[in-house]
């Protein structure tokens, strides 16, 4: 390669990380400003002109986002739900790998049928949903509140797409040494797919920890709410306390960052793995 051909491709890689740290900052500027605006005291919020380094740091707004709000109740109502949603990842699974190797007849088309529901939007199919927990007794309930995120339609389908990557011989192989389907999917297949776990794991702990509008129809009890409705209350409550909001946005956030960063690496590999197929 020529000197002045690697000269450009050095130009082209700094340019690139130039647009990309710009990119990064102008998404991160909000996070910081609210990580900035949750340790500074009330007063200090509202300075003009602001900064974004708090002259009198404090961890009061954090304390008082505990101890004046049921921040317990609410933050173990959401790990309930984020818990029993996570049960949707075997659900999503067995689907999976009935799609990818398993031959019944109509399997394309119900295939493509599941693929359809991913274009009806969410909104849509809420009040349809509550109006079937509700005849079978689910309003109000924490089950209710997590059941329909038990199944996905994107979650089949990335199960499927990597599933197919698995090669039958190696589960015809286990067929004749007399495992059973269920032993070839737990102690076989299942173990294969880590990748494609993690990516699905992160979606669905992101997707259950800022659910939002779901809980809110769902639950009318205020002892039911998640963290995220516990925490809109803090609009009518303290709408001028920008401390105390911006503290709950911060953990609102800080632990769906902490996931993603975790396990990056895995979201990348497994959404490569399962779009080669």
């Amino acid at each position: 390669m020529t000197r002045p051909a690697t000269r450009s491709r050095r130009n082209e890689r700094r340019a690139t990380a130039l647009v990309l740290l710009i990119g990064g900052l102008l998404f991160a500027a909000p996070f910081l400003w609210s990580l900035s605006s949750s340790f500074k005291p009330r007063d200090e919020v509202l300075d003009v002109p602001p900064s974004l380094i708090p002259d009198n740091a404090t961890w009061a707004n954090f304390a008082r986002l505990v101890t004046e709000l049921e921040f317990g109740r609410y933050l173990g109502n959401t790990l309930v739900v984020v818990a029993l949603s996570f049960a949707g990842l075997l659900f999503n699974a067995m689907a999976g790998y009935g799609f990818a190797k398993f031959r019944f007849r109509g399997r394309n088309t119900l295939f493509f049928t599941v693929l359809a529901t991913m274009m009806i939007p969410v909104q849509v199919a809420m009040i349809p949903t509550y109006l079937l927990l509700n005849e079978a007794g689910l309003t109000n309930t924490r089950l209710g509140i997590a059941l329909p995120t038990l199944v996905s339609a994107f979650g089949v389908f990335l199960f499927r797409q990597f599933m197919t990557t698995v090669p039958d011989s190696l589960l015809e192989a286990a067929r004749l040494d007399g495992a059973s389907e269920a032993r070839i999917f737990f102690r076989i297949v299942l173990p294969l797919c880590g990748p494609i776990l993690a990516v699905q794991g992160t979606l669905t702990f992101i997707a259950a920890w800022n659910t939002f509008l779901w809980p809110l129809i769902i639950a009318n009890d205020q002892n039911l709410y998640t963290l995220s409705v516990g925490l809109s209350l803090l609009r009518g409550q303290n709408s001028s306390d920008y401390g105390l909001q911006m503290a709950g946005a911060v953990f609102m956030v800080a632990p769906v960052l902490v996931v993603f960063i975790a396990f990056q690496r895995y979201v990348v590999q497994g959404f490569t793995t399962s779009g080669l197929k």
